[in-house]
């Protein structure tokens, strides 16, 4: 028996793989179709208890391969951790439902069956993933595909009837919520907190997760833990999407991309769990996925709300807490992965300094350069421009939004928060279309800088906008060159903000003349804001998105696509010629 199993998992693993892709991928399906499409109650008794009967059945089989797996091989491979995992994962699951136990009774629930359902196809799923070595892709072009390629799939899932509590979403609406939660801009031509159920609302919450990291940093993380490693296309590959210049870094780079994220949005949720009124939920289940929704939406800087109105509902406008802890997460989403993880190990070894001195009693070595100098530059950055736009807006709103506070707390709260929300995040505490023209014109501009590289938040980002004005300056000054913290900025690096500043005038320009063609009737300013709001990714909205004309909306789908992607790489991954000179012309100057 055991030569049998060494045979069939050394030379025949791929088959039992592609068996289980497809056992469990048409068990998917029929989770998707009863939850998002069935309505009629009689059917959907039958297909109820078809996905009982394929719970316990995909766990049967995993348990047989994962077993037999190990048991061929005498030892727990790395490959083999993913299974060991799954298994455990459907017990759990197995034993709340089979035993009873009050303690155990909300993971008894259906929703955590479909769940289990779900992590084995998505396990198998990883594990066919990784077919780039059979196929050559420019790795550019491949980031584009993956966010079309996810936007579609997202618009066929929103379009189930079960996906809203009223009619169906049409191809265009679909197609237009799709392209918001993926390219995480959060504008919306439906209400997702009244028409939406809660297998819509996840879809959206799960779309702008995935969008929010990029579809090829998940599609590489779970393809690497399932599958039990990279090869070295892939890690060639991964690496050039990451931006990763060590091919020795790219699987610790995308497991750092996927841990910071997942353990700050855990702690964002449960900040967001205990500032909340239970008293406005019918049950905890509720009220934990309100904290997981906005956590997810607010880190990934979509701007997405259950929440009627948005972050002005009445039962939340005054919730200040709730309000603080909502943007200090959307802050530290915007400062980009790189920044974060820079703090994160900054903090890591300040404690384990701490440890030595008190515990093991001796001196720690401290490195020489604790931050690097792009995570100094973003912080700089970041922190002038938070100062300036709060104070701004404390100044320019008193006798308008701000009088709505009835406390000074209230009227910083408030200005910290719509300041920073308009950056990138989209949350709005109150109404765009009552506040101060002068203000408006703040937001938009707000909106267009944006927040740090590397991050979830668009915009044109706030680097590039200082290098065009440090470099505005350097000539002022006469100089040849940008210098900062002893440093000497490379010249591509001011070439490539100042090709960005103009791509991104270029097409919302573009972007809004089209809009004033397909949709006449609305006033300019509005429409330029919707433009401003739908390339930069932000979100906010003058409220005239659910009354744009098909043509419009799609005006603004692929304004936001654009604005996500980055015309800079759609020109890249289309234009780029990679044929090397061996020559240099003659050099010229031109006279201004």
């Amino acid at each position: 028996m055991a030569s049998f199993l060494k045979f069939v998992f050394r030379y025949r693993k791929g088959i039992v793989d592609k068996i289980m892709f497809y056992v469990s991928m048409i068990c998917a399906l029929t989770v998707i179709v009863h939850v998002g499409y069935i309505t009629n109650p009689d059917v959907a008794i039958y297909t109820k208890k078809s996905i009982f009967c394929m719970f316990y059945g995909l766990f049967l089989l995993e348990l047989i391969r994962t077993g037999s797996s190990i048991y061929a091989s005498r030892r727990i491979n790395v490959s083999q951790y993913s299974g060991v995992v799954v298994v455990a994962c459907l017990t759990f699951i197995m034993l709340a439902r089979l035993s009873g136990w009050s303690f155990l009774a909300y993971f008894a629930r259906e929703e955590w069956m479909y769940f289990g359902i779900g992590v084995i196809f998505l396990s198998e799923l990883s594990k066919s993933s990784l077919f780039f070595d059979n196929f050559y892709f420019n790795p550019t072009i491949l980031f584009v595909i993956s966010f079309i390629g996810l936007i579609l799939i997202g618009t066929l899932l929103l379009m189930l009837p079960r996906t809203t509590l009223h009619a169906p979403l049409s191809f265009m609406d679909a197609l237009f919520m799709a392209t918001s939660a993926v390219c995480i801009t959060g504008l919306t031509v439906s209400d997702i907190s009244t028409n939406f159920s809660l297998f819509g609302q996840s879809v959206i919450m799960v779309l702008i997760q995935v969008g929010g990291l990029g579809i090829m940093t998940f599609t590489g993380f779970f393809g690497y833990f399932f599958s039990g490693g990279f090869s070295f296309k892939n890690q060639l590959m991964f690496g050039e999407i990451l931006g990763e210049n060590k091919l020795n870094s790219v699987i610790s780079t995308l497991l750092t991309i996927i841990s910071i994220t997942l353990l700050f949005e855990f702690i964002g949720a449960a900040f967001i769990f205990f500032s909340l009124d239970s008293a406005h939920f019918d049950n905890v289940g509720q009220q934990v996925f309100f904290s997981v929704f906005h956590s997810i939406s607010s880190f990934c800087n979509s701007g997405f709300t259950i929440l009627q109105d948005g972050i002005g509902n009445i039962n939340y406008r005054f919730n200040y807490g709730f309000q603080i802890v909502l943007a200090l997460i959307f802050v530290l989403g915007g400062m980009g992965f790189g920044t974060v993880y820079n703090f994160y190990t900054y903090v890591k070894s300040q404690l384990k300094a701490l440890f030595s001195a008190i515990v093991e009693k001796r001196p720690f070595k401290h490195k020489a350069q604790q931050f690097s100098f792009n995570t100094k530059f973003i912080v700089l950055c970041n922190m002038i421009v938070l100062f300036l736009a709060t104070v701004s807006y404390y100044l320019m709103e008193q006798k308008f939004t701000l009088s709505e506070d009835k406390s000074a707390v209230g009227e910083w709260v408030t200005s910290f928060f719509m300041a920073n929300a308009s950056r990138s995040a989209g949350f709005n505490s109150v109404n765009i279309s009552f506040v101060n023209i002068p203000t408006l014109i703040m937001i938009t501009t707000l909106m267009w800088i944006g927040v740090a590289p590397g991050s979830t938040g668009g915009g044109v980002k706030v680097t590039t906008i200082a290098l065009a004005f440090m470099n505005i300056i350097a000539l002022a000054r006469g100089k040849d060159s940008i210098e900062i913290f002893r440093r000497k900025i490379a010249s591509e690096s001011i070439n490539k903000a100042f090709a960005i500043i103009i791509l991104s005038v270029l097409t919302i320009t573009f972007s809004f003349i089209l809009l004033n063609v397909t949709d006449p009737d609305k006033e300019m300013i509005p429409l330029l804001f919707e433009s401003v709001s739908a390339y930069t990714t932000c979100g906010l909205s003058m409220g005239v998105t659910q009354s744009l004309s098909a043509a419009g909306k799609f005006i603004i789908i692929v304004t936001m696509f654009v604005g996500r992607v980055g015309m800079l790489t759609l020109l890249v991954a289309f234009i780029k010629n990679t044929k090397n000179k061996s020559y240099i012309y003659p050099t010229e100057k031109l006279m201004f």
